[in-house]
């Protein structure tokens, strides 16, 4: 268990002190994402920003996720939920494009006129408060690919081991300090799991300009 979000992230920092010497980029998924990061962005003194990719919901219930789309258009889609849903090319190109609008939103919002960093080459830790079916993170993982990136590492405190054992597979390298055997939802396995609010973003990005 976690007190909250800066204490897991000053526990994940430990775990995360072999890539310092990589000069890694340091991505975090808002909003808790950030507030987990930002021990290690302090810490390696990193070049750092957001990936804001946003799930992509089923037709007859929105809450239920079957792909994810990323800020550069890059999109993940789970076809066993597209064959038993029956869900057509067409209503899936309408969510990422409705999605697309979302995450500029939010771009604009936090981080306006911020040019997103170059990632060829480069060692890239994705940081979140915690994984449920990673589909989010699969997205952002197909775009960090396509800009060439070095390494990919994902970094979280909490998610389940089917989650994490499929990520294995897409990435150089899964922390994840507490993968328990019944998992109910990121929230359970912390103290204080409130809201993150965009004051409290607004807040972190200062400290870290």
């Amino acid at each position: 268990m976690f007190l909250n979000r800066l204490d897991a992230g000053n526990k994940l920092r430990n775990k995360l002190e072999k890539y310092k010497k990589d000069s890694p980029i340091i991505l975090s998924i808002p909003r808790g994402g950030l507030i987990v990061a930002y021990s290690t962005i302090i810490n390696f003194n990193s070049d750092w920003d957001f990936l804001m990719p946003r799930k992509i919901g089923a037709p007859s219930n929105k809450e239920i996720a079957i792909g994810a789309v990323s800020s550069d258009g890059t999109y993940f889609i789970d076809n066993n939920y597209v064959k038993k849903l029956n869900i057509s090319k067409e209503y899936i190109q309408r969510e990422v494009l409705l999605q697309l609008k979302e995450i500029r939103k939010r771009i604009e919002k936090y981080r306006p006129n911020k040019k997103f960093p170059n990632l060829e080459n480069k060692t890239v830790i994705i940081i979140d408060d915690g994984i449920a079916t990673g589909f989010t993170i699969k997205a952002a993982i197909k775009s960090l690919k396509k800009q060439k990136a070095k390494k990919i590492i994902i970094a979280v405190p909490v998610a389940p081991k089917i989650s994490i054992d499929k990520l294995k597979k897409e990435v150089d390298e899964v922390i994840c300090l507490y993968v328990p055997n019944k998992f109910y939802s990121v929230g359970n396995y912390y103290h204080e799991f409130k809201q993150v609010t965009d004051k409290e973003i607004k807040e972190t990005i200062l400290k870290l300009s």
